[in-house]
């Protein structure tokens, strides 16, 4: 064998070699990922289509670690009332916590329930609950307490109102059955409606039942589960944005990762959040359009009407003081929540929002 040849064939050979230990070092790592809602809706839709790529990209370009992920969306696994429970206990790695059906465990982190009206704007109340949960001792040992690690933010954009029959005043709303997401049902107080406990997984049925009359909920909700052919008429009420609740991985899944991965998926997470925040603030009217479009042959179609300016505010000024609920039951538990209303508000305000209520007050 002529030296060149064989110089070529060792060269070729040490490179495959090579190319064959460094695919050996990669270390596959298993993770199971779930929710309770399928992924039709955006925020979970958002966890494999945003957070499982970015974590996979990254890992990609530093070539140690690769996720393997098993996948258990839509339930399959737990319902809405066991996310906090299932994340915590390990029935999966990563799933979605919804913190708003859990407010006897979670009560800081319903800070935006009790501020409603505040802003329409999802970005600014995903970026304001973020810095409170990173930055502040209270709201992080809040997930840390239930074997969590909080990843990404997520929340809706703003509220109104579906219902069976039309809603011509706020008036019409007093003694009305409409169901609501956890401590969201405090809102309906200041109209006199009584509230139903759901989640988006009940409404449709709820309402085909007659268990409720109508619904509290959001625009890129309803129509996924399709709750605008029960509740054809839509009051837009605009009652602002709030968290829901957050990506998380539980902490002893947590704790056995490499500390790139968990870089990773720190970031990975604060682009969930991101692009999450802007996706509601598009995907609102878009989805409000399309519900017309769709319910236009039913009987009745699909109409959407604005709540008067006065009636809006009627509603506002009839609240009782959910902030101020808020902080004597927080309070009472020893904490000071007086100043985290505070710090809440000054980070709202800081990125923009203007309040229709002052809630500090």
């Amino acid at each position: 064998m002529q030296r060149s040849t064989f110089v070529r064939l060792t060269a070729i050979a040490l490179a495959a070699a090579a190319l064959s230990g460094a695919a050996t070092a990669q270390q596959v790592i298993n993770l199971t990922v779930a929710s309770s809602h399928p992924t039709t809706i955006p925020w979970v839709g958002f966890i494999k289509d945003v957070f499982m790529p970015e974590v996979d990209k990254r890992l990609a370009a530093g070539g140690k670690y690769k996720i393997q992920w098993k996948e258990a969306f839509g339930g399959q696994l737990y319902k809405a009332n066991a996310t906090l429970t299932s994340v915590e206990q390990g029935i999966t790695d990563i799933g979605w916590v919804f913190s708003y059906l859990e407010p006897a465990k979670m009560p800081l982190s319903q800070l935006s329930a009790h501020t409603p009206f505040t802003t329409s704007d999802p970005r600014i109340v995903l970026g304001a609950m973020t810095e409170m949960i990173e930055k502040n001792p209270a709201f992080k040992a809040e997930w840390d307490k239930y074997n969590i690690v909080f990843l990404g933010a997520t929340g809706s954009d703003t509220y109104d109102i579906w219902t069976k029959n039309p809603v011509k005043s706020v008036d019409d709303l007093k003694g009305r059955k409409l169901s609501a997401p956890g401590i969201l049902g405090v809102w309906l107080r200041g109209v006199g409606a009584t509230p139903v406990d759901g989640a988006l997984t009940t409404y449709y049925t709820d309402i085909q039942t007659g268990v409720s009359e109508g619904v509290v909920s959001l625009a890129t909700g309803i129509l996924p589960a399709k709750v605008y052919e029960v509740a054809p008429y839509i009051t837009k009420v605009n009652m602002g944005v709030v968290f829901s609740g957050g990506v998380a991985i539980n902490k002893d899944s947590w704790a056995k990762l490499p500390p790139e991965v968990q870089q990773a998926m720190r970031e990975a997470g604060a682009e969930y959040t991101r692009r999450h925040g802007e996706d509601l603030l598009q995907r609102h009217q878009t989805a409000m359009n399309r519900m017309v479009e769709l319910g236009k042959t039913q009987n009745p179609p699909v109409t959407v009407t604005p709540m008067s300016e006065a009636d809006r505010r009627k509603w506002i000024d009839n609240m009782p003081n959910l902030a101020g609920e808020w902080v004597k039951n927080n309070e009472a538990r020893g904490v000071q929540a007086r100043a985290l209303l505070t710090q809440y508000m000054a980070a709202v305000k800081a990125r923009g929002a203007k309040p229709e209520r002052d809630w500090e007050k």
